[in-house]
């Protein structure tokens, strides 16, 4: 790997290939999210939604776990019910937009345990890669708290009402082989291969048409909040942008000439 970037406080933005891997760089305090990790994590994804040369994300977690959830001690005392709530709109909000928008598939590489704040976080990448002793925790009702950091969203999507309700209250840790039955991942690797096989799968994925790919994500995200026409209309609205798009003209000719693709991203 190649360093992109040495500028950041609490992480590491690494370039191989086609492939930018971001690291939360916290060990100490398990990644905890406090408001420079915010403000780096935010950055860090604009460097490689900006870069055209990336075509995949890895996001992981140095040390013993991914992320613990939000660092208290960043605070002197006890937050006030308002600094709580300007911290969720004003670190994590933006953050999680754009993961979520950024038209790059974006895997979250799980070690240990990420928990809270760490898990919707998790949860905000497209795809995930537990390792086999990884878990997700949502400890907010432990504490007496409401899930926060986009949780519910991405929950109740991903699990349905009753599950992500009982995962939600319940301050349990789900494994990674529970999370897997769950839909809450998509893979679990052996333990000391995550990052291996988080690599090797986004650099496959960096080899597709990235652009089919991130308006494949624009439109999953819109067909989720609409009826099926709109739906229909959406999909035929993106579709106009992949017909002239050089992926398109190059996976058609690669059809009929019997070989494998050369997608530039483009």
């Amino acid at each position: 790997m190649v360093l992109a970037n040495a500028n950041y406080e609490t992480l590491l933005y690494d370039v191989g290939g086609n492939v930018a891997t971001i690291t939360m760089n916290r060990p100490e305090r398990r990644n905890a999210l406090n408001e420079t990790l915010n403000h780096d994590l935010l950055a860090a994804f604009e460097q490689a939604r900006d870069d055209e040369n990336v075509r995949a994300v890895v996001l992981s977690g140095a040390g013993q776990g991914f992320c613990a959830g939000a660092d208290l001690a960043g605070f002197a005392q006890m937050p006030t019910p308002d600094q709580v709530y300007d911290a969720i709109l004003n670190a994590y909000q933006p953050l999680m937009d754009l993961i979520t928008t950024v038209e790059k598939p974006v895997i979250a590489a799980v070690n240990g345990t990420a928990a809270g704040a760490g898990a919707a976080l998790a949860l905000a990448c497209d795809l995930r890669l537990l390792a086999h002793d990884a878990s997700l925790m949502m400890a907010f009702s432990n504490i007496g708290l409401v899930p926060d950091a986009g949780a519910t969203w991405f929950l109740v999507r991903q699990l349905g009402y009753s599950r992500a309700y009982e995962f939600a209250i319940e301050g349990k840790k789900l494994s990674a082989e529970q999370c897997l039955e769950w839909g809450l991942t998509n893979r679990v690797a052996p333990v000391g291969r995550l990052m291996e096989e988080a690599i090797e799968w986004a650099e496959n994925l960096a080899q597709r048409p990235t652009l089919a790919l991130g308006l494949t994500k624009r439109a999953l995200d819109h067909a989720a909040r609409s009826d099926l026409a709109s739906a229909i209309e959406y999909e035929a609205r993106l579709q106009k942008q992949t017909i002239p798009s050089h992926d398109h003209l190059e996976g058609v000719m690669a059809f009929l000439q019997k070989r494998k693709p050369e997608f530039k991203g483009r």
